[in-house]
């Protein structure tokens, strides 16, 4: 049995995880909020869950390194000097970053990157992302993460490629462009479509969580699979194999 701490034990994931960790024959170790003690939490655990905000992800990396235990960071918003923290901690302890822990959207990202390298820049590559209303960032951290899979098959950098917005006469399309497009309102868990459109044919890639337990099922997985792993930086489809 596996002791798993949760920061951000909570809000609506932080239940859906507290469930997980029943459902997969776990043990709770305990679950801190804004204002709790995450190094405390980790002297309690064998391994962290991370679903807090990006402005705690340098106590909590902290606190995992100090109790020499792996984290599993699945906080979206993060900005580039929060990736720097992450692969500073990762020199002392298994650190896996994602930005969604559900496995259908891990398979989804690998076909999406499969299907880039393979058709040409005369296929323009569209991310639509729908989520409730109460989501803080946009695009959601799952449409960056299918991005990235869509540069890395291309070749590029998406920061170079991505087209986050258009408003007014923007000009026409510009080839090999990444565009996202955001969507928010209801209680929608979280929709992705990946849209390959050519002259006369079109192809798409979907993802519709109905549920937040898909994340959290995840996340555990995540967090059993980095028990046995050495200090280093990890990715969900190392998770499924891929």
């Amino acid at each position: 049995m596996t002791r798993i701490g949760i920061i951000g034990s909570a809000g609506r994931m932080g239940n859906a995880l507290q469930s997980a960790v029943a459902a997969a024959g776990h043990e709770f170790a305990g679950g801190i909020d804004k204002g709790g003690d995450p190094k405390a939490l980790a002297q309690a655990a064998d391994v962290l869950v991370d679903f807090s905000a990006p402005a705690a992800l340098e106590f909590n990396l902290d606190a995992a390194i100090h109790a020499g235990i792996p984290i599993v960071v699945g906080t979206t918003g993060l900005e580039e000097r929060h990736h720097w923290l992450i692969d500073a901690a990762a020199v002392s302890i298994p650190v896996l970053q994602t930005g969604n822990t559900s496995l259908g959207v891990t398979l989804l990202a690998h076909l999406v990157r499969e299907a880039a390298a393979r058709l040409g820049d005369d296929w323009d590559i569209e991310i639509v992302e729908t989520h409730h209303r109460m989501k803080v960032d946009a695009p959601s951290g799952t449409a960056m993460l299918l991005g990235e899979a869509v540069a890395k098959g291309r070749g590029v950098a998406l920061t170079d490629e991505a087209v986050r917005g258009r408003d007014g006469i923007t000009g026409a399309r510009k080839a090999g462009t990444i565009g996202f497009a955001a969507l928010r309102g209801g209680s929608v868990a979280g929709d992705h479509s990946v849209h390959f459109l050519a002259d006369n044919e079109r192809l798409t890639f979907s993802h519709l969580a109905e549920n937040r337990a898909i994340f959290a099922k995840g996340a555990i997985r995540a967090a059993e699979w980095m028990l046995g792993q050495k200090p280093g930086r990890y990715t969900m489809p190392e998770v499924l194999g891929l």
